[in-house]
């Protein structure tokens, strides 16, 4: 399944356990928009795993048992993948998810109304996962599958599109101003007619962004 989950670009691996308790710690913190989750695993199952959990993300239940389905159902999984997986089968499930995100697009754990606002995210830097503190972050730089983060201190490059990355970020500290720029509101230094600077770098407001950015910035009171 992690091998399924990198293979897509619109997906960004958090993390994968084998231990649905490490897994229920890890919940609590991380801002998770898709949960795979085994039926049989050690300690509880994914059954007795997905009720206790009180705000969950979306679910696919994977398992090699059929019977397993309708209880999966009543649960409200969002879908059920029989083993073997093939990618094909994957694939549509991830197009199934990807259709209901866009549809509700503050489904996840940490954007309930209860739960506090992230103050990081986690992205992908080759094979390993990197935790990104979100008032580091200057600006995002995109190129078609890939983002570049430009923060305080490094840049980091990782397979993932814009539009994902932007659901991350929260949208009073992040503004997008062109199809290839993200820009977070406490980097702005000066902003003109058609573009922004940040530590340096000049980066231009696109045509579809500018009655958005406008707003974003009186809203925010910037003058």
């Amino acid at each position: 399944m992690t091998e399924y989950v990198r293979k897509v670009p619109e997906l960004n691996l958090l993390n994968a356990f084998s231990n649905p308790l490490e897994a229920l710690e890890a919940l609590r913190t991380l801002s998770v928009d898709l949960l795979f989750l085994d039926v049989q695993m050690p300690e509880i199952t994914g059954i007795s795993l997905l009720k206790v959990l009180k705000k969950r993300p979306l679910v696919v239940l994977t398992t090699a048992y059929s019977e397993y389905a309708l209880e999966g159902y009543e649960l409200d999984v969002a879908d059920y993948l029989l083993k073997p997986i093939t990618f094909e089968r994957f694939l549509k499930s991830v197009d199934k998810i990807m259709q209901r995100l866009e549809a509700e697009p503050k489904h996840g754990i940490t954007q309930t109304e209860n739960s506090p606002a992230p103050t990081f995210v986690f992205v992908k830097d080759g094979t390993k996962l990197v935790k990104i503190q979100l008032d580091e972050i200057l600006y995002v730089e995109g190129l078609k599958d890939y983002v570049t983060i430009h923060t305080t201190h490094q840049k980091i490059t990782t397979l993932q599109r814009m539009k994902a990355l932007e659901e991350q970020l929260p949208a009073d500290k992040f503004i997008r101003i062109h199809n290839s720029f993200i820009v977070a509101l406490n980097a702005i230094e000066v902003v003109q007619k058609n573009e922004v600077e940040i530590k340096g770098a000049s980066l231009p407001i696109g045509d579809t962004y500018k009655k958005s950015f406008k707003e974003f910035i009186e809203k925010n009171h910037i003058q």
